[in-house]
């Protein structure tokens, strides 16, 4: 091949221009950029998604399962209300009504078999 130029091409071609063999930088750029953007985007998302359930760790099993599924729910019917439910119900602790009740419980058991 002669490396003759046309009498009717510019002095200077861009350089995102393909090559007369078939590669394209931009391209092939292009490509590697949006897979990873998308895999970035993706793990972000899961991340954030995952936050209720990380929050919840530390509560009891009972709001720990709760929030999971509520998570669940968000994820595969793409509804934020079910998110943001799993997270309110994360940050708020609901109070322990359990523990005084049976306090009082064994306090009146003991006073009632004494006597």
């Amino acid at each position: 091949m002669s490396e003759t130029r046309h009498p009717l091409a510019p002095e200077h071609l861009p350089s995102y221009l393909a090559g007369a063999d078939g590669s394209d930088f931009l391209f092939t750029f292009m490509v590697f950029f949006l897979v990873g953007a998308v895999l970035l985007i993706g793990v972000a998302y899961f991340t954030l998604h995952a936050l209720p359930e990380r929050m919840a760790h530390k509560g009891n099993a009972t709001q720990l399962q709760l929030i999971s599924i509520l998570a669940m729910l968000a994820l595969f019917t793409h509804n934020n209300l079910f998110w943001v439910a799993a997270i309110v119900l994360a940050a708020f602790r609901p109070p322990d009504i359990v523990t005084p009740l049976q306090s009082i419980a064994k306090s009146l058991h003991s006073m009632t078999s004494k006597e």
